[in-house]
């Protein structure tokens, strides 16, 4: 009697990548920068935001390359610095998997909703000046009022857009990175070079609110509060680890990726800022043009060539929600493929990537837009301060994780292996995160994300990371139904495998 079988399609992602695409879609992290300069300018002035700016990329850069020796180790695993922080501590806790992967996922996925708004009041204000740029609201049938601006439409579009382009594969997507990125490429080029031969930059316009010799809200713990912003920016070329089982050669064209975007990162940060303010002055910053004031740097260094800048601007800014959107699918796929969350999210469309993440990313995102970012105000940091505390805490579990399997798994064959000095190097960037993520989250109140004696922003990331711990345990009870292991054993070598041990 024949016997009926049924046959399982697996699919597995594609070696479609090189190191350079790995490279251009990370150069969505200057547009990061964009989207935050003019806010800090507004606390730290010209030249205290330039300082700060330097000194977080320069620490994020040390990050990357730490992160090239860990990505080499595991080049078939998907979704960069959270699933290293898992492989490194499950031996340890299961626990700190899930939190690594949703904060992570959360500090990326919000990119799309913070972002368009921006383009979107961008090319309002290019365009359509005529167009009412301040937010207007309607009544939902529950009694929701959302933003309804132009900018907040135009943002749904592009967000819209870019999920479809993401999910018909990666090729698309590389691609849509491929002309964005060189879209952002001038822009950058006419701030950073051009104030300087046509006179414009003037360090008169740069002044310092920075009280270096205090401790309180003028001093050390304003600067500790931006440094903890600026994480979410200045650390985010690590996204090119995420992408390892889809380059071509996994542990060289991830290494080469990271390390070319953290080079290029740091001198775009430290000079564009530079040329910007130079330019257009700190004092003419203020909370209504912190987030356009692109625009008025153009006209002043170009003139009527303006429009041409503001539309490459918009489509550079554009490249960072592309990312956001490959980069956080990825985390959440690579996590649910290791049994730390849900099923639905660990499953690849037909095109062979994470459709159903992209459309979380989407969905979350365009209820954002409507619903919390507004075109100004505490709104926007608010969103960022929430999403940058689990990205933070992801980078201490990850940069820890690396001392951990260097000391577990010594006979790990490592096809780049950092020198010693790289194990004190590993433990200053732990400590560091760990003092921003402690103060910097504490200090709202200073940066202007939270009212005076509020911690509102704090309350909603540790929610965050609970609904990621409640995500893993109904993964095991429910859809795996078994029960949740504390600790799982991990192989010293990657040819063995160990049975999962409970305690």
């Amino acid at each position: 009697m024949p016997v009926a079988t049924a046959h399982v399609e697996e699919r597995e992602l594609l070696q479609a990548m090189t190191w350079y695409d790995g490279f251009v879609v990370a150069l969505a992290n200057p547009s990061f920068l964009l989207t935050s300069l003019g806010l800090s300018v507004l606390s730290l002035g010209g030249w205290g935001a330039i300082i700060v700016w330097s000194i977080s990329v320069i620490i994020g850069g040390l990050h990357n390359n730490i992160y090239a020796e860990v990505a080499a180790m595991f080049p078939k695993l998907s979704g960069g610095v959270a699933v290293y922080a898992h492989e490194a501590w499950k031996r340890y806790t299961t626990f700190f998997g899930p939190i690594a992967a949703v904060g992570y996922w959360l500090g990326w996925s919000v990119v799309l909703a913070l972002n368009s708004v921006i383009v979107g009041g961008l090319l309002i204000g290019e365009f359509w000046s005529d167009a009412t740029w301040g937010t207007t609201h309607n009544e939902l049938i529950l009694g929701i009022d959302f933003d309804a601006s132009p900018a907040i439409w135009i943002g749904a579009i592009i967000i819209l857009g870019i999920w479809m382009a993401n999910v018909f594969g990666v090729r698309p997507a590389v691609w849509t990175g491929y002309v964005t990125g060189a879209c952002l490429l001038i822009p950058l080029a006419v701030v950073i070079f051009l104030p300087y031969i046509t006179g414009d930059f003037d360090s008169a316009n740069l002044t310092n609110k920075i009280d270096w010799g205090a401790t309180g809200a003028t001093g050390w713990q304003l600067v500790i509060g931006w440094l903890y912003i600026m994480c979410w920016s200045s650390y985010g070329f690590e996204c090119c680890a995420s992408f390892a089982p889809e380059y071509h050669d996994p542990a060289k064209d991830t290494a080469k990726a990271l390390r070319a975007a953290a080079i290029f990162c740091i001198f775009v940060y430290a000079l564009f800022p530079l040329g910007a303010i130079g330019t257009f002055g700190d004092q003419n910053i203020t909370v209504e043009n912190a987030l356009t004031f692109y625009k008025d740097v153009f006209d002043e260094l170009l003139g009527g060539g303006s429009s041409i800048m503001v539309l490459l601007l918009c489509a550079g800014i554009t490249l960072s929600m592309n990312t956001a959107t490959m980069d956080g699918s990825r985390a959440l796929y690579g996590i649910s493929q290791d049994g730390m969350t849900i099923r639905w999210l660990g499953k690849l469309n037909r095109n062979n990537v994470p459709g159903n993440a992209m459309t979380l990313d989407a969905v979350l995102n365009l209820g954002l837009l409507f619903l919390a970012v507004g075109v100004a105000g505490s709104g926007y940091l608010r969103i960022l301060a929430v999403s940058n505390f689990g990205y933070v805490l992801s980078h201490i579990l990850a940069i820890s994780g690396f001392l951990l399997l260097r000391r577990d798994r010594p006979g790990w064959p490592r096809p780049i292996k950092l020198g010693k000095i790289w194990i004190p190097i590993a433990m200053f960037c732990i400590a560091y995160d760990c003092v921003l993520l402690v103060i910097g989250s504490w200090s709202g109140a200073v940066t202007g994300y939270d009212a005076p004696g509020s911690h509102t922003s704090l309350i909603w990331a540790i929610g965050v990371l609970v609904v990621a711990v409640l995500l893993y345990i109904y993964r095991v009870i429910v859809e795996d139904k078994t029960s949740i292991p504390m600790r799982i054993e991990t192989p010293t070598m990657p040819e063995e495998t160990v049975p999962v041990r409970q305690a």
